[in-house]
């Protein structure tokens, strides 16, 4: 398994981070520093732009969300699915953790941080979005960024494709179901219709329109198709950023006036990544997959689809909501932690490989 993990680190199942995804904390925060100032200095602007809206869906940020996730979308390659077959020790444990373990344990950690433990520090009238947002983050594993985090950690390429393409399936049927059931079991109000447009809107027509346009452009070959998405990529970074400055010129006056309201909602995300990360790299270990598919497989669950779940959450509660923050709140931390936790499953080759000796 070493020797074969050997030959398939020098095929890359994507390219090196680019300086936007290596520094997004610092795009992050300096967004939120624009938006708060937004916020305070022009507040009729930022009220002008939350109110076009039709069906509940705030147009400009509906428009900046797809233009955010169709690149990533466009990644994905439903043709490898017959990889499945191939990788199923690996594929299995991706499939438990994210949807089995995943969305529960972060229901768990919200109401035990959000409902008790920080409870007294925080809002009152926004526990229940703020628990709402982490069951969102926690029910949208990663679709982009894992194929940058899998080529750090030099993981199967084929692999990756395929357990992205197999989750994207399954997210458009599972999300919806999951996160209702969450909501539910935490005395929050499920609103169904909303929760349901939402999947179509930020699922599954993205991801219909993500497939075409990949299908036209690799009937042109595969330069062709890496060259459009070396093209139009930084637009889904500048959409991200502008979202965030937008979110954040309504939650200005709530963060300056409780600036760790930012830190608390971090610490369930933060033991959330390390946990799914531990749980899904033991599992990886116990049941003897190779270390080039245990890096991505791991990677997946540990991180979060992070621009569904802030598309979602604007839809369901609102830009001023404590579940947009939540979900901003996960956009801040991902890249140090995931980055710290691509350096341990390197640093940790030799000992994994131990136990499929």
């Amino acid at each position: 398994m070493s020797a074969q993990c050997e030959v398939i680190g020098k095929q890359a199942a994507g390219a090196p981070m680019n300086i936007f995804e290596r520094y997004l904390s610092l795009w992050v925060t300096l967004c939120i520093v624009a938006g708060i100032i937004l916020g305070q200095t022009l507040p009729a602007v930022a009220q002008a732009v939350g109110r076009l809206e039709v069906a509940q869906v705030n147009l400009p940020v509906g428009l900046l969300i797809w233009i955010m996730i169709i690149p990533m979308l466009m990644k994905i390659d439903f043709d490898s699915l017959h990889e499945v077959r191939r990788q199923k020790a690996g594929i299995g444990i991706t499939l438990f953790v994210n949807w089995a373990v995943k969305p529960f344990t972060m229901a768990l950690l919200g109401w035990l941080f959000i409902r008790h433990v920080f409870a007294p520090w925080l809002p009152a009238e926004q526990l229940d979005s703020y628990v709402a947002g982490l069951i969102l983050l926690g029910a949208a594993p990663c679709t982009a960024m894992v194929f940058v985090w899998s080529n750090l950690c030099r993981g199967d390429a084929n692999f990756t494709l395929t357990q992205v393409a197999l989750n994207d399936l399954v997210m458009v049927v599972a999300f919806a179901p999951i996160v209702a059931l969450l909501l539910g079991v935490s005395a929050i109000p499920v609103p169904w219709d909303t929760l349901l447009l939402s999947v179509v809107m930020y699922i599954v027509i993205p991801l219909a329109i993500a497939q075409a346009a990949r299908r036209h452009l690799m009937r042109a070959g595969e330069a062709r198709f890496r060259a459009a998405l070396a093209r139009i990529g930084p637009f889904s970074i500048v959409a991200l950023l502008a979202t965030l400055v937008l979110l954040f010129a309504f939650q200005g006056q709530a963060i300056v006036e409780q600036p760790l309201i930012i830190a608390m909602l971090a610490v369930p995300i933060l033991l959330q990544g390390l946990l799914i990360a531990a749980l899904g790299y033991w599992l990886n270990r116990r049941f003897r997959v190779a270390h080039c598919v245990a890096g991505p497989s791991t990677m997946i669950g540990a991180s979060n689809f992070f621009e569904l779940a802030v598309a979602v959450a604007i839809v369901l509660y609102g830009f001023d909501s404590g579940a947009a923050l939540a979900t901003v709140v996960g956009v801040l931390i991902e890249v140090p932690v995931m980055l710290w936790l691509v350096s341990m499953v390197n640093r940790s080759k030799a000992w994994y490989e131990r136990a499929l000796a």
